[in-house]
């Protein structure tokens, strides 16, 4: 059995697949890790708990602990160094580590995860799968920020992509339904929830995606401002008085949805307002909107064609209003959808008319990590 361990600073999500690393088995989440008044210590503590879970004897998964054969593990951040999941080993560990500074919120609890599975479970594979793996087929010119080229060279300053497992499996689910085989078709894919992506899947290769050196690049999200002109927290830092800490704050916790439209980060939320007439609200959904389709017209372009739209993450799958929003203007590409249909499961939601197939992909992160697990260890 495989067990999918997501360490975040408070939090361990966990999932527990079969050997074959398709049928979930059990699922959980450990929280307030480490927090004031808990008594969940540290990461050792909660993952030590779910063991104990997993083993327990009100209807448990497992029998035996031994029984997980391998454990992988999500880490957000691997740098130009890791295009793909690998074994973990102390070396692996170190290159973790060195990229600490690129990913201070999500590489440290990551790694945190990792250390205690190493110890608790010393014989059990443990295998690394990173966010970023996906994008080491961007071509330079993708990649490649117009500053001074050493600051690339000496900094790996460069745009490194997120959300990569979950672009990864729904690209690989969508040539699946479109009965074709990945490497050929041009696929682009929205990942749309409180964090915003969209990557271009060209022949079963990544070869642009909107956020950048950090996750903050991009599309409008949740709570961070997207692409904007760098200038402007230069002139706050300068104008404002405000401190890099503030900046930071600023565009990561209370920009985006929340920012524009003064109502909240939850799309619901947002869009319950903008049907009740609040124009802030109506300007936030409209900044949103505007921006996906800002990305899917470049990545068609810079595909010379697309085949397939899809949308995925918890706005992309439940929010049929956005999906609608944002092809509305995209009926210059041959696409027309049906904004009534119902898209709980993977399913198109294209008319059978439209050029452009656009479907709903429900994603699954955790099983993407349990696969490329299996197929490290299986190696």
């Amino acid at each position: 059995m495989i067990l999918v361990i997501n360490s975040g600073s408070s939090s361990i999500k966990y999932k527990l697949f079969d050997e074959t690393a398709e049928k979930m088995l059990a699922r959980g989440m450990v929280d307030r890790i480490g927090l004031p008044g808990s008594a969940i210590a540290d990461h050792h503590d909660a993952i030590r708990r779910i063991l104990n879970e997993l083993a327990g004897n009100n209807g448990s998964a497992l029998k035996e602990i031994s029984q997980i054969s391998a454990i992988g593990h999500r880490v957000v951040h691997g740098g130009e160094r890791f295009a793909d999941s690998v074994l973990v080993d102390s070396d692996v560990i170190k290159g973790i580590k060195s990229f600490l500074r690129l990913a201070p919120l999500h590489n440290p609890p990551n790694l945190l995860g990792i250390e205690a599975c190493r110890k608790l479970l010393p014989k059990t594979p443990q295998v690394a799968v990173f966010d970023t793996a996906y994008y080491h087929t961007l071509p330079d010119a993708h990649c490649i920020y117009a500053l001074p080229y050493e600051l690339y060279e000496k900094e790996g300053i460069r745009r490194y992509g997120f959300h990569g497992t979950s672009h990864k499996y729904v690209a690989i689910k969508t040539a699946r339904l479109l009965k074709k085989p990945l490497s050929a078709i041009k696929i682009i894919t929205c990942h749309l929830g409180n964090g915003c992506s969209i990557t271009a899947t060209k022949n079963g290769k990544a070869i642009d995606t909107s956020m950048g050196f950090t996750p903050l690049e991009g599309l409008v999200m949740g709570t961070r401002s997207g692409d904007i002109d760098p200038i402007i927290l230069l002139y706050l830092i300068e104008k404002k008085k405000m401190t890099p800490a503030d900046v930071d704050t600023l565009v990561n916790k209370k920009s985006g949805l929340l920012g524009v439209s003064g109502i909240g980060s939850d799309m619901r939320d947002v869009y319950k307002a903008h049907k009740g007439g609040n124009k802030r609200a109506t300007l936030a959904f409209d900044i949103f909107v505007r921006g996906i389709q800002k990305y899917i017209g470049a990545y068609a372009v810079a595909m010379d064609g697309v085949d397939a739209i899809v949308f995925t993450a918890g706005i992309g799958e439940n929010h049929p209003p956005t999906r609608q929003a944002v092809c509305d203007n995209l009926r210059f590409m041959g696409i027309a959808i049906d904004s009534a249909k119902n898209a709980k499961n993977a399913c198109f939601i294209s008319k059978p008319k439209s050029r452009v197939k656009v479907l709903v992909v429900p994603t699954d992160e955790e099983l993407m990590i349990a696969q490329e697990t299996a197929q490290v260890v299986g190696r």
